[in-house]
Order: structure tokens, then sequence, then C-alpha cells
């Protein structure tokens, strides 16, 4: 008898809910088609600006060719830029 109470508490344990997700998944968005007019602009004059106007939550600035990491966030706005610190591409994730 107590191993059926003992497999009947362990399978129950097992057993699935439907709960709605509790991630933390960010709700802002980005939207770099907002910004594509500051290609071609210094990084120092277009930051700021992009930021507002693609409505991200943060913004990544990034010579071309350098490391990053592969995290995805769509509220983030990665400014690719030259060795001259010009924009040479808006986009987000």
């Amino acid at each position: 008898m107590k191993a059926i109470v003992l497999a009947a508490v362990l399978l129950a344990g097992c057993a699935t809910t439907d709960r709605e997700s509790t991630s933390a998944e960010p709700k802002a968005g980005c939207n770099a088609a907002a910004v594509q007019d500051l290609v071609g602009k210094p990084l120092s004059a277009a930051q700021a600006d992009a930021k507002r106007r693609a409505g991200a939550a943060m913004v990544r600035s990034y010579e071309t060719g350098a490391a990053l990491t592969m995290d995805y966030r769509a509220d983030r706005l990665n400014i690719e830029t030259d060795t001259n610190g010009t924009v040479v591409k808006l986009s987000c994730g």
C-alpha cells in the first residue's frame, strides 16, 4: 500500500501544468528601418538620436569585424561602424 501511495506521489510530481510563461522577455521593440538615414553619419552624432527614433531600450555600437556576443535582444539597436567611426549598418537584435 505504501508503495502505491509513493508511486502516485512521484508520478504527480512529473505532471505538467498549463501556466503562462513567466520569462523576462523584453516588451519593447526596435525599428531599425526608422533610422536607416543615419548610415554615413558619424557615430557620435547618431547614437542618441538612433536609440530614441528606433524605440530601442539599448544600443550596441561596434566596429566592423569586432567580436560580439551572440545573444539576441529584440529591444537592442546595433550600430556598426567603420574604422573612422562612420555608421555603415543599423540593425536590431
